[in-house]
């Protein structure tokens, strides 16, 4: 008897349709697997016998052939363990209702019957509502992440036999519900404030802008600076994930397996930061298997890269493509996988190899051609990608000591939505932000009087600025117009932007 089961695959992020086809014939005892399955799939068959029989329930002793269709699909991981158990016990007659092919089932089984929490199954909800199903059999510790999609049945179970018992109608068991809306608004919380930063008021300033425009920002300056617990609070004044957002970024940590036990729906923005010893696979994705890295990881969210130039040169290279695009592209033998990748980089160095280079407290020992060099580590297509550069001196402790009127988050964070209202009105949702304009809309949002036109004239002429720098300047100019409420650049708009192009100069 042939019995086929509606389950489902991940690649990339998004989730893909697998029949489970099941069948029993007679010959001598096998259990055999096809359709390409990985080592995971393959093992699964020890598993399932011993979870069916634990369950109370015979396995058959002839011949049994799984596929998963469509074949030419790789199929990874421990998802298909609870389908194919459902497939055999179907086939030996055990479950006789036809409500079997109303749902989409998925699930990893222990040897007692217990059934294991699985990755990505808010991708999978999203494709059984896609593919116009009842619902959802699932592991109960995924059950609150799935019951974020709505208009679907949820069907969280724990054991084997729960589910044999419900397919046949012996055991109602309701479908989760639960308030997304109050969900999201609970989780939209961050454990920092830049309340907590004493001083560097030009610093936030700049990241003020930066949040207000989606700029990438690195910043310079000696050690013990404040550049890590700034860019570590740069989440707290960025504008509010939307739930369109919330749910992507929900959907990539579940794939990626970070998901925390009990969270269904990460409603403040993603902060990931690798350690400069990471590989070109770790930081934008691969492997044998294809699986996110950090900058996917970091999707809707902020990258935070320490001591940009101890990174490996060709692992900094690789970010030029993801930050054009917004997504990458990894081609394997198997599969072609997109992975999105819309990140806000943050970037850390200091001035110079000892880090003391314009420190009015401490001498810099470093030799002009050693400054040069260790600032050449970043190249400069990776800078034509950086909008704004910052200078992060030393604090003094006075400016340390005092915080009693530093500026909280919130209200920092409601000029720069504000500031977004605009832009997306602006760009009628066409870009999301000034940053990501094109030479096109530069050119019909951001004109400039003589006056403005002479002080870039002068920073690239007299300040020795590079020629690149001229259509940041203006980004970042438009970006200052927005928060202050202008509808045209004027020269204070630029001459602050001007400010944030300190990479640029001649070093001496």
């Amino acid at each position: 008897m042939i019995v086929k089961v509606k389950s489902s695959t991940i690649i990339g992020i998004d989730s893909h349709p697998v029949d489970v086809e099941v069948d029993i014939s007679s010959g001598l005892p096998q259990f055999s697997t096809v359709g390409l399955p990985d080592m995971a799939v393959k093992e699964s068959k020890d598993r399932i016998k011993s979870a069916i029989k634990n369950s109370g329930y015979p396995f058959p002793k002839n011949r049994v052939t799984v596929n998963l269709a469509p074949a030419d699909i790789k199929k990874e991981g421990t998802s298909f363990d609870l389908p194919i158990a459902i497939a055999i016990l179907a086939a030996e007659g055990i479950i006789k209702s036809e409500t079997i092919h109303d749902y989409s089932i998925t699930g990893e089984l222990s040897l007692d019957g217990t059934i294991k929490a699985i990755h990505g199954a808010l991708s999978s909800a999203f494709h059984a509502k896609k593919t116009a199903l009842k619902g959802i059999i699932l592991p109960g510790s995924n059950a609150g992440e799935a019951a974020m999609v709505e208009g679907i049945d949820v069907i969280s179970v724990d054991y084997l036999h729960e589910v044999v018992e419900f397919l046949n109608g012996t055991t109602d068991i309701s479908p989760i519900k639960i308030d997304a809306s109050t969900i999201f608004r609970k989780s939209r919380r961050y454990p920092f404030d830049f309340s907590e930063v004493g001083g560097q008021e030009q610093a936030k300033r700049a990241l003020e802008v930066a949040a207000a425009g989606g700029h990438n920002v690195i910043m310079i300056g000696p050690p013990g600076s404040g550049k890590t617990m700034l860019a570590q609070r740069f989440l707290t004044i960025l504008p509010d994930p939307s739930f369109e957002e919330a749910i992507e970024t929900t959907k990539v940590h579940s794939v990626a397996g970070l998901l925390k036990k009990g969270e269904s729906l990460l409603g403040t923005r993603p902060f990931r930061s690798p350690h400069h010893s990471i590989s070109d696979a770790g930081l934008v994705g691969g492997g044998q298997v294809p699986k996110p890295g950090e900058i996917t990881l970091a999707h809707n969210g902020v990258l935070f890269l320490d001591e940009l130039p101890e990174f490996k040169r060709n692992v900094l290279e690789m970010l030029r493509q993801p930050m054009e695009d917004g997504s990458v592209t990894i081609a394997r033998s198997s599969a072609t996988v997109i992975y999105p990748a819309r990140f806000m980089l943050v970037a850390a160095m200091n001035p110079c190899p000892c880090g003391y280079f314009t420190d009015p407290k401490r001498e810099c020992k470093c030799t002009p051609n050693q400054i040069r060099q260790y600032r050449a580590k970043i190249s400069g297509p990776l800078l034509d990608r950086i909008d704004i550069h910052l200078e992060v001196p030393s604090i003094r402790y006075r400016d340390l000591a005092e915080r009693s009127g530093a500026e909280k988050s919130l209200s920092i964070k409601e000029r720069t939505q504000k500031a977004r209202s605009v832009q997306q009105e602006r760009f009628n949702n066409r870009t999301r932000c000034n940053a990501l304009m094109t030479n096109k809309e530069i050119k019909e949002y951001c004109q400039i009087d003589d006056a403005s036109q002479q002080l870039i004239e002068m920073a690239i002429d007299k300040l020795g600025l590079s020629a690149r720098a001229y259509t940041k300047i203006l980004k970042v100019a438009r970006t200052i117009a927005d928060l202050e409420e202008e509808k045209s650049l004027q020269s204070h708009h630029i001459s602050e932007a001007i400010q944030y192009r300190n990479l640029d100069r001649r070093i001496i």
